[in-house]
Parts: structure tokens; C-alpha cells; sequence
């Protein structure tokens, strides 16, 4: 069979998280141009090459690892086969020395960044991930910070990358009208550069704090959350912090909907997905004045250094004792979140894959 583009989705997880929720919502509107995927699991409208399954995160560095095999040895040949002219690529991998063009989406360089030197992801994106750009036909990326960060990190020409914001599923995440519950809410992973830990001190600061809870909602770690649990038994709050783990993304708009606010003090992120989500919800958010975050929200968020407790604390307590900045950003909020779009994502995604060479 004759396919003009080939879309590499191996590493979609059963559980989906950022980087599967960005491909399966981009995915509906790259229909047009009749794409073959390599998928474990069939998709309902399209082409699909079976790939091995047991590929993704969900199998930890074994996964990662097999998936790299994979998409090394095995996927130039599935580019062949199906006589594929682009081959596109949601996450920055791609096989190396090979004969496939290809198109990759890059969204963050945190490892670079906050690197623990000689781990998987430090080396992924310090050796692996320069040399699949550098051989990319153009580079995707969401956010005008993550370019920069591809420019100053690995020299590639800005020419050759092209920022495409992301959107929310506005079906699923949206103002439902429910009555505010008195706790703030993090959603994420709970690495160490989501600044979690000042998150947690400037809670413990508020003068109220015993009327309120802070709600984590994202997979526990067993590499960072145990520390998370014992500065929060130092801090004397063991009965207000709650750890959600994994919350199926059927749940999550209400647990938006009735939260005070949501806090995302991230020291980085390369667009910060559970932002807009909160603003489509129209729940209040505060976040950092640092990388994509800004892009996101504009002027309808509480925009706070995260290096700073005080500053984070303080933006918490605006926001408890001011129900007139509460209102102005739940109405900011939905207005904002109401211009980014799938549709538009997808569009400026097709317009950048049609460049390359998939009508030729």
C-alpha cells in the first residue's frame, strides 16, 4: 500500500498522560491526509501497522528501551513497506541514518536542564535527541520558549522549527457551574522542577491554612513523593495534604471545577497542558513568570517566582479573600482558554507536514 504520510505512535501508554493526550487529540484533525499509524492498538478511521505492544513508560526504562530498539531497527523497514513519503513523529524520535524523512514534535528539554547527569532521560536528550534533529526534515514544538530552548541548547537554525500551541479537549474540560470546595489543587507528576516542595511551604504559611486543603492529582513516584510526605509531616499538615494518584481523565473537569485554584509554580515547562485546562474549566489559576507559562495564560492568571514561598503564598491568599479577582479570573480564564483550539493545532500541523513533502 501507497502512503503519502506515516504517524509512529509505539509509545502511546494504556493510561494516557501529556505527550499520548497531545497525539490522540491531534490525531482526528491529520485524517484528511490518510496516514498509516504504527499502533498497538487500532484506531477506529484509520490505517494501522500493529507494533508490539509494551512499549511506552507504563514499562519504565525496559519500555523506553525496547521502544528505541524498535524504532531504530525495525521502523524504517514499516516506512518502506508501506511506501510511506514522511513519516511524522509526536514525540522527538526517530531511526537515525536511515532513508525515512521525517517530522518530529519536541516538548520540553527539562532534562537539559535540570539534569541529574547519566540518567536515562539526561542521556536520551543530550546524545539521542540532537542527532534526530538535526536529521528532521522541520521540528514541531509547542511553545516559542521550548524553540528558543531548541536554538540555545543544540544549535539547531530557528528556520527549521515551528512553535505550535497546544489546545484542551473542550468537551471534556469546561465550566460546569458546581459549588467551589475550599482546596487547592496541583496536577502533575511530582518531579523535583515542579517545585513542589515550595508549593507545600507556602501552603503551610497561609494564616488560615486550617480551613483549607491542597489536593496533589497526578501518579505517585516512589522517587520523589516519599520526600514530598515527609515535608509535609515536618510542616504539621499530614491531615490536609492529599495525594489523588492517577485521576481517570473522565473525573478530572469536576475536581478543576471545584477547586479554589489551581497552583502550578513549575520552575519549567514547555506549555504547561493542565494551565489551560484549569482556565477552560474556569477555576482560578496561579502559576510561575517563567518559560511557556505566560504564552498560555496571557493576563488571565496569577503569574508568581516560583523561587519565591512568599510570593506563591501570597498569590494563594489574594485569592482566598478575594472573590471579585476569583470572578475576574474565572471570566479571563474561559475567555482565554476559548481561543486554542484542536482544530487549529491540527491545521498549522498539516500546513507544516504538506511543506515537507507529503503531497510529492
Amino acid at each position: 500500500m501507497d502512503s503519502p504520510i506515516s504517524i509512529n505512535l509505539a509509545f502511546l501508554p494504556v493510561r494516557p498522560t501529556g505527550l499520548a493526550t497531545y497525539a490522540i487529540n491531534l490525531l482526528p484533525y491529520l485524517q484528511d491526509l490518510d496516514p498509516t499509524l504504527f499502533i498497538a492498538e487500532p484506531r477506529e478511521g484509520f490505517t494501522c501497522y500493529p507494533v508490539p505492544p509494551n512499549m511506552t513508560h507504563e514499562q519504565g526504562r525496559k519500555g523506553h528501551f525496547s521502544r528505541l530498539l524498535w524504532t531504530q531497527f525495525q521502523l524504517p523497514a514499516l516506512y518502506r513497506q508501506v511506501r510511506s513519503r514522511l513519516l511524522f513523529s509526536p514525540v522527538p524520535e526517530a531511526p537515525l541514518f536511515s532513508d525515512c524523512r521525517f517530522v518530529v514534535t519536541v516538548h520540553d528539554l527539562i532534562p537539559l536542564r535540570f539534569f541529574k547527569k547519566f540518567t536515562p532521560l539526561w542521556s536520551y536528550q543530550k546524545y539521542y535527541m540532537p542527532q534526530v534533529l538535526k536529521q528532521a526534515e522541520h521540528i514541531l514544538c509547542n511553545s516559542s520558549a521550548t524553540a528558543q530552548d531548541i536554538v540555545n541548547f543544540f544549535g539547531i537554525p530557528a528556520r527549521k522549527i515551528t512553535p505550535i500551541l497546544l489546545a484542551h479537549d473542550a468537551a471534556n474540560f469546561r465550566w460546569l457551574d458546581l459549588p467551589t470546595r475550599n482546596y487547592f489543587l496541583y496536577l502533575g507528576r511530582n518531579d523535583p522542577y515542579k517545585n513542589l516542595h515550595r508549593l507545600i511551604s507556602a501552603f503551610a504559611s497561609l494564616p488560615q491554612r486550617s480551613d483549607y486543603e491542597l489536593w496533589f492529582a497526578g501518579p505517585r513516584d516512589e522517587r520523589y513523593t516519599e520526600a514530598l510526605t515527609e515535608h509535609i509531616e515536618d510542616l504539621g499538615l499530614t491531615n490536609q495534604v492529599k495525594f489523588l494518584s492517577y485521576v481517570p481523565y473522565s473525573e478530572l473537569p469536576v475536581i478543576l471545577n471545584q477547586a479554589i485554584a489551581l497552583v502550578m509554580p513549575s520552575l519549567w515547562e514547555g506549555f504547561g497542558l493542565p494551565v489551560l485546562e484549569a482556565m477552560a474549566c474556569g477555576t482560578p489559576v496561579i502559576t510561575s513568570n517563567l518559560s511557556a507559562l505566560p504564552e498560555v495564560t496571557g493576563d488571565a492568571a496569577l503569574l508568581v517566582d516560583p523561587y519565591n514561598e512568599t510570593a506563591i503564598a501570597q498569590a494563594m491568599q489574594q485569592v482566598i479573600e478575594d472573590s471579585g479577582l476569583r470572578s475576574h479570573l474565572r471570566q479571563a480564564g474561559l475567555a482565554r482558554a476559548s481561543q486554542f483550539s484542536w482544530a487549529k493545532t491540527g491545521q498549522k500541523t498539516i500546513e507544516v507536514l504538506e511543506e515537507c513533502g507529503v503531497g510529492v
